[in-house]
């Protein structure tokens, strides 16, 4: 989808009405959403807020409410700091009586989340934490996610670059969003060879040393040698590449981004990757009109993060009218286990084993006269559907680790 095919079609769009509700009215559905309102990753937090009541007032049709009950969104600011997101979701479950939960943005909180969700017998919806642990080994059956979790983001970057006569090296930051995807990117690969693991602290700035440790172990490889970087929040590891990489025939590979992020992917005329979400490779109804919308709003197209929270809406959604508003947890549970959904992805199912989203991603390459300072020039290649990617399940709800079959992940496009 072209930028001017989009900016027409929020020509004609009309505004949104107001999301907010008075917390005094009876017969509510009350929804907290715990998220990196300010911190390293405020940015990623932003986009989700938005995305999310940008999607409620999608799903009910403009009314904001499910069956005669209005939905009240609670936010709360974890600023990216584990101990604080954990008080905090216990205090929007007993003080605030939040019927469920979303969030949170970084997967370090997520992790300190989880326990709190199952003291309290409440759903908390995962968007957009990625930790392949949030729905593996520290998983319990509170939890749901409709982010895309490691394993996705490793799996579909592992079509574009997985290859006999690859060598690869990682660079990832030193927490739990790095280390579980380049863990799981590793296992990922079949063909290529993985030869060294940088990690570096989330607040790096200078990525010289850890540069100069990759190319002394990629420059003497033979073949076609890659660094792959797995990257959230501040800092530019992009900046690896004005060591002149070239001059040892190493290449830069990385999955998909926030806009402003891949802004610099424009340097890389050629580089592939895959990503959960770009704005202009979706044409299903969900995302015409998120895209649509969003241009009338903020005057620029939707982002990652921002599909991540209108694909939230739309799953509690779902889950709600079929409910019939009904917030009890267990019917809830029993509801969204494999529950299939509409995003403006397409449409995604809840795994019934570990309550992880399955979902397609995106396999891109950068446009060959793609400019750099502009807008992230992504070409689709093709959609890697979720049948096509055997994703682990990892918790503890199985006896060993198992892989579903093909037709085990087929979504039923229906509301049943």
């Amino acid at each position: 989808m072209h930028r001017r095919t989009l900016v027409a079609l929020a020509a004609l769009a009309t505004g949104l009405p107001a999301a907010t509700v008075s917390l005094a009215q009876t017969g509510e559905i009350r929804i907290a959403h715990v998220y990196s309102k300010t911190g390293p990753f405020e940015a990623y937090g932003k986009q989700t807020q938005t995305g999310l009541l940008m999607g409620l007032n999608y799903a009910t049709g403009g009314s904001m409410t499910i069956n005669g009950k209005k939905l009240v969104v609670i936010e709360r600011d974890d600023q990216g700091k584990p101990d604080l997101g954990k008080s905090l979701l216990a205090a929007a479950y007993s003080d605030d009586k939040a019927d469920i939960a979303v969030g949170p943005t970084s997967s370090g909180v997520a992790l300190a989340l989880l326990p709190v969700a199952e003291e309290y017998k409440k759903i908390l919806l995962v968007e957009p934490a990625v930790a392949d642990a949030i729905t593996g080994d520290k998983w319990n059956k509170y939890i749901f996610r409709t982010g895309r979790n490691s394993s996705q983001d490793a799996i579909s970057n592992a079509v574009a670059i997985d290859k006999a006569g690859v060598t690869v090296a990682t660079l990832a930051q030193d927490y739990a969003f790095g280390r579980d995807g380049v863990k799981a990117f590793k296992d990922a690969l079949k063909n290529a060879k993985l030869v060294h693991e940088e990690y570096l602290p989330t607040n790096t700035t200078d990525f010289t040393a850890g540069a100069q440790r990759l190319i002394d172990k990629l420059k003497d490889q033979p073949g076609r040698k890659i660094i792959f970087i797995i990257w959230a929040g501040a800092g530019n590891p992009f900046k690896i590449a004005d060591l002149d990489l070239k001059r040892y025939g190493i290449e830069i590979a990385t999955g998909g981004n926030i806009l402003p992020a891949m802004v610099a992917y424009n340097q890389f005329p050629g580089m592939e990757g895959a990503t959960y979400y770009y704005f202009g490779f979706s044409r299903n109804p969900a995302n015409l009109w998120l895209v649509t919308n969003h241009y009338t709003q903020f005057k620029s197209p939707p982002d990652f993060f921002t599909a991540g929270g209108f694909t939230a809406a739309m799953a509690l959604v779902k889950a709600l009218k079929t409910t019939g508003g009904d917030t009890e947890t267990q019917r809830l549970i029993r509801t969204m286990e494999g529950m299939s959904f509409e995003s403006p992805k397409g449409w995604m199912t809840f795994r019934k084993e570990d309550h992880q989203a399955l979902q397609s991603m995106y396999h891109f390459r950068v446009s060959a006269g793609a400019r750099p300072g502009t807008l992230a020039d992504l070409r689709l290649v093709r959609e890697i559907r979720q049948e096509e990617m055997d994703l682990p399940i990892r918790n503890a709800r199985q006896d060993t680790v198992q892989t579903l079959t093909k037709t085990q992940t087929i979504v039923q496009k229906s509301d049943n």
